[in-house]
């Protein structure tokens, strides 16, 4: 009988169905601060936060454009790296509360020395579909998936 290998890569593009939800939501949120019972500089206030929050995540998590947009996830055994294109492979701890569902893996992070947790969200159609049950299968059963990145 072989041995399980401890090693795992992959790389994932951009997900049609995260832009999607993405903009429904913020088209959601816009319509509810327009006909939110406030004074019209608060509602002008909130489009423009609405559009801000849509500028900043939209080119670098959504779209995964900006060279700090994670694209990457390495697992062998030194622990779990993350790939992106202005840092290359960086070492993290991935958090017990990360989440590996048919449809979505939600990665919950930190890099070392770091106490902010950050979440990934990596849909189904962001990979392919053996590649996307590699991902989830190498969270929920890897030994030491919760240890500190060395």
């Amino acid at each position: 009988m072989s041995s399980p290998s401890d090693r795992f890569e992959c790389h994932w593009r951009p997900s049609r169905w995260l832009l999607a939800f993405y903009l429904v939501a913020a088209v959601l949120a816009s319509i509810a601060v327009i006909v939110a019972d406030i004074p019209w500089p608060f509602r002008l206030l909130g489009l423009v936060l609405c559009l801000a929050h849509a500028a900043w995540y939209l080119p670098r998590d959504v779209l995964l454009g900006a060279d700090a947009a994670f694209r990457g996830l390495q697992h062998d055994e030194d622990g779990w790296r993350l790939w992106s294109r202005g840092a290359g492979w960086q070492p993290v701890q991935l958090r017990p509360d990360s989440l590996a569902l048919p449809s979505i893996v939600v990665l919950r992070f930190r890099f070392p020395g770091q106490r902010r947790v950050r979440s990934l969200c990596i849909p189904r159609d962001a990979l392919s579909r053996a590649e996307h049950r590699r991902l989830r299968v190498c969270l929920k059963f890897s030994r030491r998936r919760w240890a500190a990145a060395e």
